[in-house]
């Protein structure tokens, strides 16, 4: 029971970072996303479609700045 606790705690430190991170106004790119949680490319994806957009209802936007796709946050979408 505590290495469950201990394992939800850690995963949510990671998503806490990340969501740090994507709310910065020069934004992340899945690269910098990639190295801070240690996730591999489609996890940080999975993430960002199925926690950020879905689960917390931010509003994702992504841009193309010097060949990089950047991803921020920018406000919770209205339903």
């Amino acid at each position: 029971m505590v290495r469950a606790s201990a394992e939800a705690n850690k995963r949510a430190n990671k998503q806490t970072k990340l969501l740090d991170l994507l709310r910065r106004p020069a934004g992340a790119t899945i690269a910098t996303l990639v190295e801070v949680s240690g996730w591999q490319q489609h996890s940080v994806r999975g993430f960002l479609a199925g926690v950020v957009r879905k689960r917390l209802g931010l509003e994702l936007v992504s841009s193309l700045e010097a060949d990089q796709r950047i991803y921020r946050i920018v406000a919770a979408k209205q339903a």
